[in-house]
C-alpha cells in the first residue's frame, strides 16, 4: 500500500508528534498504566480488588504457607493491573496463570504468567551456540512474562524472588507438561526495566535461575490504545475500510500492526519525499533509543543437559545429582524463607518495614515509584 504524498506527510507528522511525547521509559509506563487504570470495572465498596492482597506484615516468613492455583482470567487481569507498574498484553499460544496465596490469612502475595517464549532471542541463541530449531524447543521451553508480587510483599519479604523460584519448581513444571502434553525442561525469563536498574529480583537465585546475557532493543514502545485506534481508523480509511491486514489468530496483533503502519507510512514517504523520510526515520530511532536491554535469565529445572536434550543430541534427560531435588516446591521455600527471614528481620530492627499497601490507581498514579 502506497499512500497519497499529502496523506503521508499527514500521518508521518501524527507518529512523529505522538513519538516525542516519551522520552523517557518511565513517561510512556505512566501513560500506559493509567490508561489501563481507567478501563478497570467498577467494584461495590468494601469488595475492591486490593482487599485480597498480602497486608499482615507482622507475620514472620517462617509462619507462612504458600499454594498456588489459576484464577478466572477476570480476577487475574485486574489483580496484575492494580500491582504490576508495566502494562502486560495478552498472547497466543500456550500459557499458565496462576496466584501465590498465603495460607494463613488467604490472601494473594503474587501473579505470574508463564507461556510461549519470544521466536528469537540472542542471549538465548548465545547459551545454546545457535538458533535452536523451534518446533523442538517450543516442546521443552517456557518463560515467564509477568512474575509480579504484591507491595510491600515484595520489598519486606522478597516477593519477586519466591516467586520466580516457584516457576522453576518441579510442581510448576509438572502443571504444564500435564496441560500441553510437553517435556519441559528450560524456563526463561527477563528483568523487567532493563540496564535502567543495575539490580534485579532475579539475581542471587543460583542454582535455579541463572544470567545469561542482556537482550538487544530495536523496538518502538507500545502506542497508547487511544492512538493505536485512531491510527487503525484512519489507515482502514485509505483501505476500502478494512485494516491493513485481518486480526483473527494472528499474536501481538497490536505489535504488528503498529509496525505495518510504520512500514507503508516509510515506503510511502520513499516514493513521495526523502526529506520527509529521513525525519520520520530519525524519529523513529529517538523513540526506539528510549527503550532499554533487558537482563535474560534461565533455569534449567535442576537438569544437567537440558541444552543438549532440546538440540537433539541427547536422547534422555539426565538429572542433576546436586541441584534437581532443590527444584521441589518444599526445598524452594525452604530456600527462600532464610533468605526472607534474613530480609525481614533486618528491616524491623532499622524500622523500614513497609506497611502501606502500594495500588495502582489514578490517584496513586504520581505517588508510587514506577520503576521499582
Amino acid at each position: 500500500m502506497i499512500l497519497e504524498q499529502t496523506d503521508a506527510e499527514y500521518i508521518a507528522g501524527r507518529f512523529t508528534d505522538y513519538m516525542s511525547n516519551y522520552n523517557r521509559i518511565d513517561d510512556h509506563m505512566r501513560m500506559k498504566k493509567l490508561e489501563r487504570i481507567k478501563s478497570l470495572p467498577a467494584t461495590l465498596p468494601g469488595c475492591e480488588p486490593e482487599n485480597m492482597l498480602f497486608s499482615d506484615f507482622d507475620i514472620h516468613p517462617n509462619d507462612m504457607e504458600f499454594e498456588i492455583f489459576e484464577p478466572s482470567p477476570t480476577e487475574f487481569s485486574t489483580m496484575v493491573e492494580i500491582t504490576s507498574s508495566f502494562c502486560n498484553e495478552n498472547s497466543f499460544g500456550k500459557e499458565i496463570k496462576f496466584i501465590v496465596r498465603e495460607k494463613n490469612t488467604g490472601k494473594y502475595v503474587g501473579f505470574c504468567r508463564v507461556a510461549s517464549p519470544f521466536i528469537n532471542s540472542k542471549p538465548r541463541n548465545d547459551w545454546f551456540g545457535c538458533v535452536p530449531d523451534l518446533r523442538s524447543f517450543n516442546k521443552h521451553a517456557v518463560m515467564g512474562f509477568i512474575i509480579v508480587p504484591a507491595q510491600p510483599f515484595g520489598f519486606n519479604y522478597l516477593g519477586g524472588k519466591l516467586l520466580a523460584l516457584l516457576c522453576t519448581s518441579h510442581e510448576f513444571r509438572e502443571m504444564f507438561n500435564k496441560k500441553y502434553d510437553m517435556e519441559t525442561c528450560l524456563f526463561e525469563t527477563t528483568s523487567l526495566y532493563g540496564n535502567i536498574k543495575q539490580a534485579s529480583q532475579y539475581d542471587g537465585l543460583k542454582p535455579f535461575l541463572r544470567y545469561t546475557g542482556d537482550t538487544l532493543s530495536n523496538f518502538v514502545l507500545a502506542f497508547s490504545d487511544d492512538f493505536w485506534n485512531e491510527s487503525l481508523d484512519w489507515f482502514a480509511s485509505r483501505n476500502n475500510g478494512e485494516p491493513l491486514f485481518p486480526r483473527e489468530g494472528i499474536a501481538s496483533y497490536k505489535l504488528k500492526m503498529q509496525n505495518k503502519m510504520m512500514s507503508v507510512i516509510k515506503n510511502s514517504l520513499k516514493y513521495h519525499n526523502s526529506n520527509e523520510l529521513l525525519a520520520f526515520s530519525n524519529a523513529i530511532q529517538a523513540n526506539k533509543d528510549v527503550t532499554t536491554q533487558k537482563r535474560f535469565y534461565i533455569s534449567t529445572y535442576g537438569y544437567e543437559n537440558s541444552k543438549n536434550y532440546i538440540l537433539g543430541t541427547d536422547k534422555t534427560l539426565i538429572k542433576s545429582k546436586e541441584n534437581f531435588d532443590k527444584h521441589y516446591s518444599e526445598n524452594i521455600i525452604r530456600w527462600w524463607k532464610k533468605k526472607a527471614s534474613s530480609r525481614y528481620e533486618n528491616l524491623v530492627a532499622e524500622g523500614r518495614l513497609r506497611r502501606e499497601l502500594e495500588v495502582w490507581s489514578p490517584e496513586s498514579m504520581d505517588k508510587i515509584d514506577i520503576i521499582r
